[in-house]
């Protein structure tokens, strides 16, 4: 059983090697963490490395989407609290809200379009397994109820001069 709220599958310690000329946390290690959350998604769906290695499948990213909102220092941890916002036959849009634990205010989001893979011979998109197609619709039907995710399904784009 799923329940309704974004799950919290991934925490980090921001690393000094990850902090930039200004003191915070780099834009590059902001997408290490997320990448990371979103292995440990594909993980909780039951697509953990060796299921992956057994039935030769795996998960490409598409596109990407991140939204710095807030600074993050060395030394501090983040928690991702992830959530899926769509799925079809192949393809799964996944959010991920990056959050100091215990505060209410992410501090960053990202957005992933991610496809399923066959990688028998090469890789070329391939509908999820049954149990996998299974415990998504297990995670979409909890997770509907929750209201819109503020930094889903956004544009980026300077609007054209009048």
């Amino acid at each position: 059983m799923v329940d309704a709220a974004p799950l919290p599958l991934h925490r980090a310690i921001v690393r000094k090697e990850w902090v930039d000329y200004n003191g915070h946390l780099n834009d590059a290690y902001y997408m290490v963490i997320f990448s990371q959350a979103t292995d440990a998604f594909i993980d909780y769906i039951g697509m953990a490395d060796a299921v992956r290695r057994e039935t030769k499948t795996s998960i490409y990213t598409l596109e990407g989407h991140i939204n710095y909102l807030l600074e993050v220092k060395e030394g501090e941890e983040v928690e991702i609290r992830s959530r899926l916002v769509r799925h079809d036959a192949k393809r799964m849009q996944l959010y991920h809200e990056m959050f100091r634990p215990g505060h209410a205010d992410p501090v960053a989001a990202a957005e992933f379009m991610l496809l399923h893979v066959d990688t028998t011979d090469g890789a070329k998109s391939a509908p999820f397994r049954p149990e996998t197609a299974a415990r998504l619709r297990e995670i979409q039907a909890a997770q509907d109820v929750l209201p819109p995710s503020t930094y889903s399904s956004r544009t980026i784009g300077l609007k054209p001069k009048a």
